[in-house]
């Protein structure tokens, strides 16, 4: 109860405002995740319809609960916003009022050790937004310059190479099963002074894979393509 209380959502009333809803209009939250923006644009709507897009389904049961009171006028959908255009078509809308993307990884997925995203917990690897696709652990398949281009591109990783390489090693030796040991290999490909400085090491390596993992800049691009024809 908590967390639900204190979750602020990013940018809340700047998102609002941008958006500029008319209560009888149709609005696409193509990031449910805890449901905060969505809570702040369905109280807003009378006449109106709210589609809430997330493809992590934990995301949408607990939406059932967090937009409970205003469930009338909106729609809960499993899919990723890079499909809007085939997804509002299934529900008969050819055009909407205005969309809205909250990017990255929310907080439930970080703090549930089981999904595989977090440095701080020893789990699983995963990092899969939407579980129902199938579990590929990247680390385990992809070659070393693909790892490295990876590392680099998405996490500005200064030691993108040491670590693609030290990821190929020990993988010849038994496979990377778990955050922890993940986390061990990247300490160990990086140099004594990277290891003081305050942020995590793990941390730019971390985000690169998952932004990789879930293709999330291809989405990206696709969905705001197919936006402007909304």
């Amino acid at each position: 109860m908590m967390s639900e209380l204190t979750h602020c959502p990013v940018l809340l009333e700047e998102c609002i405002q941008g958006l500029h809803i008319r209560p009888d209009g149709v609005y696409v939250d193509g990031t449910l995740g805890r449901a905060g923006h969505s809570r702040a644009i369905a109280k807003r709507l009378t006449t109106g319809r709210l589609i809430a897009i997330d493809r992590d389904q934990a995301a949408l049961d607990a939406a059932q609960e967090r937009l409970a009171p205003w469930m009338e006028r909106v729609t809960l959908v499993h899919g990723n916003f890079r499909d809007m255009p085939e997804l509002l078509q299934e529900l008969d809308l050819s055009e909407v009022d205005g969309i809205l993307l909250d990017l990255g990884v929310s907080s439930p997925q970080l703090d549930d050790p089981k999904r595989g995203f977090s440095y701080q917990h020893d789990a699983p690897l995963d990092m899969r937004m939407d579980q129902t696709q199938p579990l590929t652990v990247v680390v385990n398949t992809w070659s070393e310059g693909q790892l490295k281009d990876v590392l680099r591109k998405y996490g500005e990783e200064r030691y993108a190479g040491s670590i693609a390489g030290a990821i190929v090693r020990r993988r010849q030796e038994t496979p990377i099963e778990t955050t922890g040991q993940l986390v061990d290999v990247i300490r160990s490909a990086m140099p004594a002074a990277a290891l003081r400085e305050k942020q995590h090491p793990a941390k730019r390596s971390f985000q690169a894979l998952r932004i990789a993992v879930n293709g999330e800049l291809d989405e990206l691009t696709a969905m705001l393509r197919a936006a402007a024809q909304r």
